[in-house]
Parts: structure tokens; sequence; C-alpha cells
């Protein structure tokens, strides 16, 4: 029983928000922006950041409805509201959460200033990940059921969410190959400590007349939920520590696989700049503690309508469907794919901020302020989803650097970020936030993101510090 619970529990929740973070993105006075683009003109000397606290974000959001739109002290029923939510949305709605912390991050400068080799950065960082589209179909059914909707195919392959753990160590590198060209690469090894994939799924539940008085109802049902990580965590004769346990996979956990990630920073003139990256093309191999669910058959039905219950078993009905669509359990390895990140830019800058001698190659000059669009897209198990992103970036002075956003996503026509970023002797905080209009009422916003981190940073003296 708990493992149907398990299965009807991931199923049927909603849903997940995308891991755009278009504030943080080439905001290069903060290190953190080297893992949205390995290829970023970053031009410090060293800089390490404090563990577990160089970099925490949290993303939460939903494209169908709000919280306010259950919850207001309204009057009105639950029942009512939750109904009104499912017929407003569609198959395609879809929300979120993502959360992400580094353990550790740092970097280095390779060579001196005559002899550039490059740069070299590495880190770890735990994330968990949680998508879902909307089961529109099935959660019609669940409400009202099927006497209003004869003759409709309800589809099964509404059904499709992820649920991921996983640890994250990184190492990268990028160099200058020509004076206005920045290349990087960054390897991953993932570790999942907990997964759960249901996102191919198929089939249908119909009900139509066969005459006046008889109906005929089909299932076919081609459902499955791959997990690994958790089927200690659901037996019954489970009697160990789960904080402790939990504790110990959410770190390395027992499956493993490969990424990687490329960008690169491109100066067609001294003062105008495109950027692009690819994010996280990867796998992990499910192969420890995995169990996968399935429930699939096929049954056909002709009669008067039962209640396919133990109680109302008509001429052995319940017994038979039991027979034909079947809850098993296997044991397969399987593999997931992380999701691909792209982000490409165009900045320009104006306002000399200094006159000071220098090299003066591309992207050396100190502007004071940058204009510019971020494109961000992802893959989902359907449709890749996308972002448009307009930006203004005011380089205040060497030590305070600010970046406002105004973006387009499915989330929000609204959505207005700002980000800081100081540096106070060798030590660098920054903090930004997304959608800032919906902290007016928490409840009413369909998504809300924060980042914030700390780091020790080391200029070189012959690079300019942004």
């Amino acid at each position: 029983m708990r493992k149907v619970f398990l299965f009807l529990l991931l199923v049927v929740v909603a849903n997940c928000f995308s891991q755009n973070k278009q504030v943080l993105y080439n905001m290069t006075s903060v290190p953190q922006s080297l893992m949205l683009n390995p290829g970023a003109d970053f031009k410090y000397k060293f800089y390490f950041g404090v563990p577990l606290l160089s970099g925490t974000s949290f993303k939460v959001g939903s494209t169908g409805f709000s919280m306010y739109d259950l919850f207001a002290n309204d009057g009105v029923d639950f029942n009512q509201k939750l109904r009104k939510v499912v017929y407003a949305t569609n198959r395609n709605d879809h929300g979120a959460l993502n959360e992400q912390i580094e353990i550790f991050n740092g970097g280095v400068k390779l060579g001196d200033w005559l002899e550039d080799k490059g740069y070299l950065s590495f880190g770890l960082y735990q994330e968990f990940d949680f998508w879902s589209y909307m089961p529109k179909d099935l959660a019609i059914l669940a409400l009202d059921g099927n006497q209003n909707y004869i003759a409709k195919s309800f589809d099964l392959s509404d059904l499709s969410v992820k649920a991921e753990t996983v640890s994250v160590l990184h190492i990268g590198y990028h160099k200058n190959i020509a004076d206005n060209l920045i290349v990087g690469a960054r390897g991953k090894i993932y570790f999942s400590g907990f997964n759960a994939t249901s996102t191919h799924n198929s089939g249908y539940i119909l009900t139509r007349n066969a005459n006046t008085t008889i109906y005929e109802q089909i299932v076919n049902s081609n459902l499955t939920l791959n997990t690994s990580g958790i089927s200690k965590y659901i037996d019954e004769d489970y009697n160990g520590d789960v904080a402790t346990d939990v504790r110990k996979q959410l770190l390395f956990g027992s499956d493993m696989g490969l990424g990687f990630d490329l960008g690169f920073t491109y100066y067609p003139k001294k003062n105008t700049q495109i950027t692009a990256s690819i994010l996280d093309v990867g796998f992990v191999s499910h192969s420890k503690d995995v169990e996968n669910f399935t429930y699939k058959g096929y049954y056909k039905y002709e009669g008067i309508n039962p209640g396919f219950t133990g109680s109302d078993d008509p001429d052995g009905v319940y017994s038979d469907f039991q027979d034909a669509v079947k809850l098993d359990t296997l044991y397969n390895k399987y593999t997931t794919w992380r999701p691909i990140k792209l982000n490409a830019s165009y900045k320009y800058s104006y306002g000399i901020s200094s006159e000071e001698d220098c090299n003066c190659y591309a992207g050396e000059k100190k502007y004071k302020n940058s204009v510019g669009a971020q494109l961000f897209m992802m893959s989902t198990p359907r449709t890749p989803i996308t972002a448009l992103t307009g930006f203004y970036q005011r380089n205040v002075s060497d030590k305070l650097q600010l970046k406002a956003t105004y973006t387009l996503d499915s989330y929000s026509y609204t959505n207005i970020g700002l980000g800081m970023s100081a540096t106070l002797g060798k030590f660098n905080l920054y903090f930004m936030g997304d959608n800032l209009l919906g902290y007016r009422d928490v409840s009413k916003a369909k998504s809300l993101s924060f980042q914030f981190g700390f780091n020790f940073i080391f200029a070189d003296s012959n690079e300019p510090p942004y």
C-alpha cells in the first residue's frame, strides 16, 4: 500500500520552475557567474568561497495557479477552488521547485600576466530539482468521475514528473585564445542521492455507450515510475535512522553520471560583447537501490457501470480488472538525462569610468554602464521553455556593481529582478532577487527566487577588476 501511495503522490502533484538565473548571468564581478558560462570574462587572480555559504539559490513557481487561488480566506469552499484551478489549467502548465547549495568553490589563474595559461575553477554543489506537468485529465477524473464525460478519452500521458537530488563535483578551465575571444569548458561528475522519474507514460481511460443501458469501458494503461535511492525508506521492515541515512546519500549518492558545460565570450568591438553557453549536457546511470513501479495492461468491460471496487464486484469484474491491469515492481537499471540549459547574451557598454593607461584590448576598458539582452532555454520532457531578459548594469565603482533585469517568461510579464555585488577588501558578497513585485503578496506570486553568497577574491593587479 505504501508503494501505491508513493506512486500516486509523485504523479498528481504539480509543478516546477525553470533554472534561469538571469540576474547572475554574466555578472562577472561574482565568481559564481562562471557556473553559468565557463567562458565568462572572469579576471581575478584567485578566489575561494565561504564553505556552504558561497552560493545559495532557491526558486519556486507555477504557471497554472498561485497559492492564493487555493487558500485565500474568501469564504469559498476549498473543493470549489480546487475544481476551478484544475479547469483553468492545461496539460502544458508547469511550475517549480529548485534548490542549490555550494559546498565549496574556488578558482585560480594559471601562469602570470606575461604568460596566460588560462583559468582553473572547481567545486562541489548539491542540487534538488522537482519537475511536473499538470495532469489535467486525471485530475478531472479524480474530482468529477466519468458520469458527465461519456465518450471522453482521459489521457494518461498527462502524467509527467521528475524529482532528483544530486551532488555535482566539477572542474572548469577557460582561456583567452585571442585578444577578443575567451572559451571555456567544465566537466562534471553527478552523484545521485534520490531519483523518481515518470515521464514516458501513455494510455487512456474511456467510457462510452454501447446502447441505452450498456456501457463499454476501456482502461489502456502504460505507466512507469522509476526510483533509485528510496526503496529502503518505503520498505515496511526499514528500522534505520532516516535523518542519518539521508544525510549520507545527499552528499555522495551511489549512482553516478557524467556531464559537461561549454561557453564563450566574444568582443566584436571594445564595448560590445556576445556570450553563449550550454550547461548540463549529461546523464546519470541508476543501478543501485533501484525499483520500478509499473501499472500496465488493457481491460475492456461491457455491461452496467460497475464501481470497480472490492465490495462492488459483479461477476468478478474487479478481479478481472486487477488481473488485466497489474501493479508490478521490477528492479531494472535506467538512465536519466539532465535538463540542458542554453544561454546567450548581447551587451553594449558605454561611459568610460577611468582614463588611466591600460593595454586597451577588448574588455579591458572599464565602463560605467551596460545594457543588453539575454535569451534562456531549457529542455523539458515535452517542449523547451524559454525566457527573454533585458538588463541594465551599473558599475558604481570597482567595489560595487548593480544589475536590473526585466524578464518575459511563462510565469509572469512583470518579472523585475535586481542584483548587487559588493567587495569589502578581499571579501565579496552578492544578493539577487527575481520577480520582486511578487513580494508585495507572496501568496499571489506565481514565481519567486533569490540567491546570495560570500566569497574571498584576490584581484590581479595587471587586470581590471571587471
